[in-house]
């Protein structure tokens, strides 16, 4: 067994200064001056991006609903589950969640339960997903942002979600975790 603590003895990284490189609505760019946790002076370039969301939702008959859309900067066609960034104007990522599964979806859920969190580009950027199971589903009409237009709702049986995952056909990460945690803690049958 592994003995999980923070050992503050080792000590830590320690920021004299930071400065923004690069702002959009989007992301932000650092570079901070640092100590490092040998006492070393170091650089350290990240990107700062808003938290997101990953809704696994999932239909009284077992289905998944699942987009596939052109993501600009991996220049492909993939597989997701309905996401997207926590916006200024949202609660918390629950109410993302909500609101991003309905607006790609049209979907709304009775009941929202939190799969975890994941940090997705580690030592990168502060990228974080909160991945939601959603159940108690109802359909509406989708509200897709300019840049969605392209954006194909598809409803799969679970295992066929799981398949894709496991082919390495859905490469989003909070998609991925979603599915697998539903799948290990057996939320989805």
């Amino acid at each position: 067994m592994i003995a999980l603590s923070d050992d503050a003895s080792r000590g830590r990284w320690t920021t004299r200064s930071s400065t923004v490189l690069f702002s959009s609505q989007w992301l932000e760019v650092r570079r901070d001056q640092t100590v490092r946790p040998d006492g070393s002076d170091g650089q350290y370039d990240h990107v700062l991006v808003p938290d997101a969301v990953s809704v696994l939702a999932l239909d009284d008959a077992g289905r998944v609903a699942v987009t596939r859309q052109w993501i600009y900067v991996h220049r492909s066609r993939q597989w997701r589950l309905p996401s997207g960034r926590i916006d200024a104007g949202d609660a918390d990522p629950a109410a993302a969640a909500r609101r991003e599964l309905t607006e790609e979806t049209g979907v709304s859920a009775e009941r929202l339960v939190p799969l975890g969190t994941i940090n997705c580009s580690d030592s990168f950027s502060n990228h974080r997903e909160h991945a939601f199971l959603a159940t108690g589903l109802s359909q509406g009409m989708a509200r897709l942002d300019p840049g969605e237009a392209d954006l194909e709702v598809h409803w799969l049986p679970f295992a066929q979600a799981l398949d894709l995952v496991l082919a390495g056909d859905m490469p989003h990460a909070g998609s991925a975790f979603a599915v697998l945690t539903a799948h290990v803690k057996q939320m989805v049958r």
